[in-house]
């Protein structure tokens, strides 16, 4: 009985640390919950305020296939998506809109 509370155990602290993990590594991509093909979806609307339409899907596209988050709204927000938000051009601009 007692090799079998323990057994189960162990079962359970392995799975609760390959969970774990799972989520370190997807932290690590990015820590978006999207899929990439809802991305279109997601950058149509963040650049549906702005007259630059095609750059803004161009680089929206860009860091929500790496990110696998757009932030929420047509503009700001950026820091509910730490990699979009953290993503920038060699000058140190902003890469993401």
């Amino acid at each position: 009985m007692a090799n079998c509370i323990r057994r189960n155990a162990l079962f359970f602290l392995t799975l609760l640390f390959l969970l774990s993990v799972s989520n370190l590594v997807q932290a690590a991509r990015g820590g978006g919950k999207l899929k990439p093909q809802q991305c279109n979806s997601k950058c149509s609307f963040r650049c549906s305020a702005t007259s630059h339409k095609k750059p803004c899907m161009f680089f929206c596209l860009k860091c929500c296939k790496k990110c696998l988050c757009v932030p929420p709204g047509t503009f700001g927000n950026k820091q509910t998506c730490p990699c979009y938000n953290n993503w920038k051009t060699k000058e140190g601009r902003p890469k993401c809109p």
